[in-house]
């Protein structure tokens, strides 16, 4: 018999792929970079929260309120300018909250505490804490309800608007004292400060609905009176400061309590539409 000849396999050549196939195939690591802009109005907020905090505890307290109201200024342009310019990343997102609780949280509990509230004993440091526990709760339900509720409303009051109630009053306290308008001390005023922080730490946490303005459309045109109408609402704010915003943040905080009122009263006056009336199924 002959013998058997075994055939020696030929090495299989090497597929060249193009250097473009290889990029795409290989996945791309994301970049770990941080980005300046947003993150710069970010810590510019918590500054001034930090800053209220410091000028609370000096009893400077015209300034601290005015510290948390430049905070809201900020805190409103940071998310703003991620979205223009296309860097918004998770790091901001939680970056951003741990400054709002800052700015929004710690910095008008303690402001209301030092205030007045350190009068009222065991009843004002628990209505500090009310506000600022609400607070808390409020930032990380917001986080977690993203995506899932109405973004024309907000669900609860939220926490820059509440920190301008609360220091709102005592920004206009002080400068109605200092004109003598009125007479009335900050131990005289320690109630009405109870009040206004119990109020706004419950209404952060509650599901009542705020506007919350995301759906105006800044770069669409609008009329001429309108323009006018912007120059004459800052007019009015440097009238009197303390007065206008302060009056804007109570019927702000109200105006969610008035909506949900009216929608109430909206689902039992809407009339009961009749029920559809089946056609008789012939026996089978």
């Amino acid at each position: 018999m002959k013998p058997i000849r075994r055939r020696r396999l030929k090495p299989s050549r090497p597929v060249r792929v193009a250097a473009s196939e290889q990029v795409e195939a290989t996945p791309r690591r994301r970049a770990r970079g941080i980005y300046i802009l947003p993150n710069a109005f970010t810590t510019a907020s918590l500054f001034c929260g930090f800053y209220a905090i410091v000028q609370a505890m000096n009893d400077n307290f015209v300034y601290a309120a005015i510290a948390v109201f430049f905070a809201m200024v900020l805190d409103s342009l940071d998310g703003r300018v991620a979205r223009m310019t296309n860097t918004q990343s998770a790091f901001g997102e939680q970056y951003d909250s741990l400054s709002d609780m800052v700015s929004f949280g710690a910095a008008p509990a303690l402001i209301m505490y030092e205030w007045t509230l350190r009068g009222l004993g065991k009843w004002g440091w628990l209505a500090a804490f009310v506000y600022c526990a609400g607070a808390a709760l409020r930032l990380a339900r917001f986080n977690t309800n993203i995506g899932v509720v109405d973004k024309r409303y907000f669900q609860g009051l939220p926490s820059p608007a509440a920190a301008a109630l609360v220091v709102g009053l005592v920004w206009i306290a002080t400068d109605l004292r200092e004109t003598r308008w009125i007479t009335a001390t900050r131990a005289d005023l320690a109630w009405v400060a109870w009040v206004f922080t119990v109020y706004a730490g419950l209404t952060m946490v509650s599901n009542v609905p705020f506007y919350s303005f995301k759906d105006i459309n800044l770069k669409k045109s609008v009329p001429f009176f309108a323009l006018l109408g912007v120059v004459m609402f800052f007019v009015l704010v440097s009238s009197d400061p303390p007065l206008v915003l302060f009056s804007l943040f109570v019927l702000y905080g109200l105006s969610g309590y008035a909506m949900w009122a009216w929608r109430r009263w909206r689902a039992r006056t809407a009339p009961v539409p009749p029920a559809q009336e089946r056609e008789p199924q012939e026996p089978r």
